[in-house]
Formats: C-alpha cells, sequence, structure tokens
C-alpha cells in the first residue's frame, strides 16, 4: 500500500524542520563554547587636566581581586621578585607628553610598568618592549627608567587598582594599591626649560662620579 502524497510531504517537512533546529542548536553550542570570559577584568585609568585636553597619562592593566585576611605582598605576590604590576598582559603606561619618571627625563610613548614589592620599598621599572605576557619576556636592556618608592599603608583593597590625582603644579601622582598597601609615584611634566636644567644637573652629578 502506498503512502499518500501529503502525508509523505508532511513526513520530509518534518525531517527538514529537525535537521534545522539540530543545525542551529549545533551553530549555538559552537559558538558560545569559544566564548573565553576572562576571569581578572581589566581596566583603564586616566588622568586629564579637563575634559576638553588630551590626557597627560593612561594606565591599562589587570585587577586582580583578593579576599582572603593575609596580606598580598609577601603572600600571593612575593617580595623581591619582578611583578607584572597587575594581572595576565603586563600593565601599560602611555606618557602623552615628557614626563620625569624618578630622575630620568622619559620621552612620550607607551611603556612596560613592571615593580618589583618589598616591604619597605618598591622598585619601578619602565621598559619600553611592551605588549608582552607577564614578567615572562622581561628583558634589563629594554629598561627606560627607574625609581624607588617607599611603601605607606591604608585601610585594605580587596582588588588591585592604579589611579592618578594631582599634587602640584605640573605634578601628579600614580597611586598603586593593593590589600593595605600603598605606592605614590611622582610623574612630573615640566616645561622643556626645566627639562634642560635637570639634565645639566643630572651632568654635573655623572662629572663628579666619574672623578671619584
Amino acid at each position: 500500500m502506498k503512502k499518500s502524497p501529503n502525508k509523505k510531504n508532511r513526513i520530509l517537512n518534518v525531517i527538514r524542520i529537525i535537521t534545522l533546529l539540530i543545525i542551529l542548536v549545533s551553530i549555538n553550542s559552537y559558538a558560545q563554547g569559544n566564548i573565553i570570559v576572562d576571569a581578572v577584568p581589566h581596566d583603564i585609568s586616566y588622568y586629564r587636566e579637563s575634559r576638553i585636553v588630551k590626557p597627560l597619562v593612561k594606565a591599562i592593566y589587570g585587577r586582580p581581586t583578593h579576599t582572603e585576611k593575609t596580606e598580598v605582598f609577601g603572600n600571593k605576590v612575593p617580595f623581591n621578585q619582578i611583578w607584572r604590576t597587575g594581572a595576565n598582559e603586563a600593565t601599560e603606561i602611555r606618557f602623552y607628553d615628557q614626563v620625569v619618571f624618578g630622575d630620568t627625563i622619559v620621552e612620550a610613548g607607551t611603556y612596560v610598568l613592571y615593580t618589583i614589592p618589598g616591604e619597605n620599598e618598591w622598585e619601578l621599572i619602565l621598559s619600553s618592549n611592551i605588549d608582552v605576557l607577564g614578567t615572562f619576556q622581561y628583558d634589563p636592556m629594554f629598561d627606560v627608567a627607574k625609581t624607588t618608592i617607599n611603601v605607606s599603608k591604608a585601610e585594605k583593597l580587596e582588588t588591585f587598582t592604579i589611579s592618578f590625582k594631582k599634587r602640584a603644579t605640573n605634578q601628579i601622582m600614580m597611586m598603586l594599591g593593593w590589600g593595605s598597601t600603598r605606592v605614590q609615584v611622582p610623574l612630573t611634566f615640566k616645561a622643556k626649560e626645566e627639562y634642560a636644567s635637570i639634565n645639566k644637573i643630572k651632568a654635573i652629578k655623572n662629572s663628579s662620579k666619574s672623578f671619584n
């Protein structure tokens, strides 16, 4: 006994619908399966004098979290070892103008900010080798400037934070904070004649060292 054409068409239509649903579910599952959610969020911190002018500095960094009662530094982040200053990709700092970092004049541009946390002081390093993951590609040959800053203490922060605030004319503070640790880094943006004066003082210091 032959099936009627209408019944045959209905069966074919059901098969087509089921096949289409299987394809749609497979595509959706494949797409969702390829979305990788970063466990550590990234953030951008700017400092600008006003809304209508370009920034002076920008930091792009990962923001790890520590909810345990133990101190972050000396435990989760070891003392006296180079650190990416955040999580995942090494933290990058962009200066939009020349800046004095420590006692070094640094040209406008983007740099990686490495740190070596200590119990009482931190060493901060600007590197020209950018777009790197963690500290795996750290090489001293790319160091542009270094400075050492004393540590201060404050109320605990669960999430690592970088922020900026104005300190004085032409000077802002870059604030690094996590747990109860705070590190305040002065960044000075000076007029060109002031840079010339700094270079002259450095040249005198270097010449005097060569005779000692």
